[in-house]
């Protein structure tokens, strides 16, 4: 205890020390006032992120029994329900991100995976997998976050969700090649 107030005694009274008193005690003020005024957008994000993605606007299931790569997408009422509550700027740079990964993600499967089929869903809530031993797994879109999205299955094991950005692994790992 004593090494550390003798420490701290050289420390205040050496030169300089006013100086770091004021810095700390002016980058440690502020307004009080935490509205920022200067993105206007910044509330409606929040309120996005905190409410996830609406609900679809369909109740119907895709069933699939066979080796695919399912591309879902928000429907037509989803995605205005998006748009309304999240900033212009926001939403047209996430769409342009989600149709590239997209792009991508289909260019892979093509060229790499050809026996891999893709399915397009975009009017269903439900994703029915049918596994070889008779066993079956529901998904339901309205519980994943995110609008867009692929889900891989080859009938041996669950279902899974690939990051678009990393397909190329994600489909080596789980079909193994």
């Amino acid at each position: 205890m004593k090494g550390i107030r003798i420490v701290s005694e050289r420390i205040l009274s050496g030169p300089g020390c006013g100086v770091l008193v004021i810095l700390i005690l002016f980058s440690c003020s502020g307004s009080g006032n935490n509205n920022n005024n200067s993105n206007p957008g910044t509330a409606r994000e929040k309120k996005f992120e905190a409410k996830g993605k609406p609900p679809s606007s369909f109740s119907d299931t895709v069933t699939i029994n066979f080796l695919a790569a399912v591309f879902y997408h928000a429907d037509s009422l989803q995605l205005e329900k998006i748009r309304a509550i999240t900033d212009s700027g926001v939403f047209e740079s996430t769409m342009h991100e989600y149709l590239y990964q997209m792009k991508y993600s289909r260019t892979v499967l093509k060229n790499n995976w050809p026996k891999i089929k893709i399915v397009e869903i975009k009017e269903a809530r439900f994703i029915l997998f049918k596994l070889e031993d008779e066993t079956n797994e529901c998904i339901d879109l309205n519980i994943i976050s995110d609008p867009y999205g692929v889900i891989i299955f080859n009938r041996k094991k669950k279902s899974e969700q690939v990051d678009m950005t990393n397909i190329d692994t994600d489909l080596y790992f789980y079909f193994g090649k």
